[in-house]
């Protein structure tokens, strides 16, 4: 037992070092260097930050530079948190306790091939709704995608942390897109304009498009959330055993929106989506 307990904390180990000295490394170093050169310019060029900062109204800059840093901690948490990698088979005891053998007996038979479903890569059983993820090696509960912006999968244990994050940074960015508006001088030509507010106006574009990236990309995770569905589930269902037997508009986790955003951002525990899945199976039969 106590090997088996050891076995399983150098796996861990190995994967916090992979996740953060690991390709990933130079991700988060060009985000946070990114993100404070940014910071910098907003501040250095006359901007109603740096007005505000010479006259000594400390308020705005400071909560500006305060939620930066946020964004930036919340940002290494989402990153560097086990979004729900599945490490043993304890989840068939999981599966066991949460679905009974009178529900197990009334699933259609086209899902009864769930029941003994094992990754073909780590060879662990998968709770359902879990997949393995070929970059990071391992399977992960309730799996929505593997993101390269934070080099790390989005999963069950760091999902709703991924939207926290992502809701921080486009206060952040909106913030910095207007700090950034209000710095742009006048010029006769548009040649000494560039050589005036160039480095600004890079700022303002990319600050922009980040804006547009961060909104949709918020706007598409709570609209699937309020589905109780996943960004892989969505792309994928025709190709997924447990729901391409459903209709185009069936969804066995869908509890109603206000039951599945407060399950998604207030239920901190695991869920046997077995059971849910079952029940909702058990219902319709």
């Amino acid at each position: 037992m106590k090997s088996h307990h050891t076995g399983l904390n150098l796996i861990i180990d190995k994967t916090m070092f992979k996740n953060v000295f690991g390709s990933g490394f130079l991700v988060r170093t060009a985000h946070v260097i990114l993100t404070w050169v940014v910071t910098l310019i907003l501040f250095l060029h006359d901007t109603e930050l740096r007005k505000q900062e010479e006259t000594g109204q400390l308020v705005q800059p400071v909560l500006f530079v305060l939620l930066v840093l946020v964004s930036v901690l919340l940002y290494f948490a989402v990153s560097l948190m086990d979004p729900g990698f599945i490490l043993s088979d304890n989840s068939d005891k999981q599966f066991t306790l949460g679905v009974t053998e009178e529900q197990q007996n009334m699933i259609p038979h086209t899902t009864k091939s769930l029941r003994q479903r094992r990754c073909g890569h780590c060879l662990l059983q998968q709770p359902m709704r879990s997949k393995h993820c070929q970059t990071c090696q391992h399977c992960v509960r309730r799996y929505d995608h593997h993101c390269p912006w934070i080099e790390n999968c989005v999963g069950e244990r760091n999902h709703r942390w991924f939207v926290l994050y992502l809701v921080v940074q486009l206060i952040v960015l909106l913030w910095g897109l207007h700090i950034a508006l209000t710095g742009f001088s006048y010029a006769s030509t548009w040649e000494l304009w560039l050589r005036s507010n160039g480095m600004l106006f890079v700022v303002g574009v990319l600050v922009a498009l980040l804006s547009l990236i961060v909104l949709l990309l918020l706007g598409s995770h709570l609209y699937l959330v309020s589905l109780n569905t996943t960004t892989w589930e969505f792309m994928s269902r025709h190709r997924i055993s447990y729901l391409k037997h459903c209709g185009a508009d069936e969804n066995p986790f869908d509890r109603g929106t206000f039951h599945n955003l407060w399950g998604f951002f207030c239920n901190w525990g695991t869920v046997v989506w077995e059971q849910v899945y079952f029940r909702e199976v058990s219902d319709q039969v």
